[in-house]
């Protein structure tokens, strides 16, 4: 038997913050395509159920495009069931429509079988953390899935799922959501946990590889494969350009260091350390790399060299200021070369970002 755990969809997620409007735009409709693609694959894999550990919906009133969306895509898909676990995002969402291959649970335990597997599943809620774990019975004949959402640790409420009270309760599978990013680990002597992630990187926190994870049942074992399957990666990536004169210098230097995928998304932190007569490099590298890729975010994390010494005879008012920053004992030495920088670039006439 097949079957996919997958969760953290966040269908409706704005994504303004990370993204221009048009690009977050457009990453929402990737995000249901890649929901959809998912079934898709399901579909060719003769995947039997998904499981989706929490936050499908981004929040407990989706807009009316993702909800129907959602739904459709289930009724259109009767072969597979869709086990559907609500998180903190969408833990008011009314997910009861009707559907026969559409599994909820709510917050007692609640068991959907396929022959010897049994996929059981609860929603944490204030009310139940304390009791939820006691009231868990799982025959040891059977394999044994979980499904939770919530953050794994060492204590119980609403949002923190207690391994130490999973433990020796023949669970061979807890499948899990809320973290977005794939991870793994050891149970007990008999069981595993993992979660899957989200299916795509929604800004810059979430960088990485992301996907859903194929689970085969087999001779009474369960073998977990993650399946990168975003449309797009989010990469963060820091490049020295210390030394540059420039902003088309600096951008060459990011080209040097970065394997850039036309189709993939990039932070690029510029470090190192410059001259003060450089201009910030951040919105004109961003401009020469908007080819290389479909999209980055450049952030200018460079600190100006001083070279104080030079400023000593100069008697304009460039040197008195930069000599008033530098013998000035009040002012803490970290912050005399950001205070430079902007003194001498308003000097100079220029923009000034604080």
């Amino acid at each position: 038997m097949k079957l996919i755990h997958a969760a953290d969809i966040h269908l409706g997620a704005k994504m303004d913050s990370a993204f221009p409007k048009q690009v977050a735009e457009q990453r929402k409709e990737e995000l249901r395509n890649t929901f959809k693609r998912m079934v898709d694959y399901a579909r060719t894999q003769k995947v039997q159920a998904i499981i989706l550990a929490g936050d499908v919906f981004d929040s407990d009133a989706p807009f009316k495009k993702d909800k129907e969306f959602f739904y459709s895509v289930v009724k259109n898909t009767p072969a597979i069931d869709f086990l559907y676990l609500r998180g903190n995002h969408d833990t008011e969402i009314s997910s009861e429509e009707g559907l026969p291959n559409l599994k909820t649970f709510g917050e007692r335990w609640r068991t959907y079988r396929y022959g010897s597997v049994a996929v059981t599943g609860a929603e944490l809620s204030p009310a139940n953390a304390p009791s939820l774990y006691a009231s868990l019975s799982l025959a040891a004949e059977d394999v044994n899935l979980v499904v939770l959402h919530g953050q794994a640790g060492e204590r119980s409420s609403a949002d923190t799922i207690d391994l130490r009270r999973l433990r020796d309760k023949n669970i061979d599978y807890l499948a899990l959501g809320h973290i977005h990013k794939p991870s793994s680990g050891k149970l007990d002597d008999r069981g595993e946990y993992a979660y899957s992630g989200c299916l795509e990187g929604r800004g810059f926190d979430e960088c990485g590889v992301h996907g859903f994870l194929l689970l085969d049942i087999e001779d009474g074992k369960v073998n977990r494969t993650f399946v990168p399957f975003a449309e797009r990666t989010v990469t963060e990536v820091a490049v020295d350009v210390g030394g540059v004169k420039d902003a088309y210098a600096a951008y060459l230097r990011v080209r040097e260091q970065v394997r850039f995928n036309k189709k993939d998304i990039y932070r690029i932190d510029l470090i190192g350390e410059t001259d003060t007569e450089v201009e910030v490099l951040s919105g004109d590298v961003k401009k020469y790399l908007s080819g290389d890729c479909f999209f980055a975010d450049v952030k200018d994390k460079t600190e100006k060299r001083v070279d104080w010494e030079s400023f000593r005879g100069d008697l304009s008012l460039r040197g008195e200021f930069v000599r008033t920053i530098y013998e000035d004992p009040a002012i803490p030495e970290a912050e005399k070369k950001a205070l430079v920088a902007i003194g001498l670039k308003a000097l100079k006439g220029g923009e000034i970002n604080l």
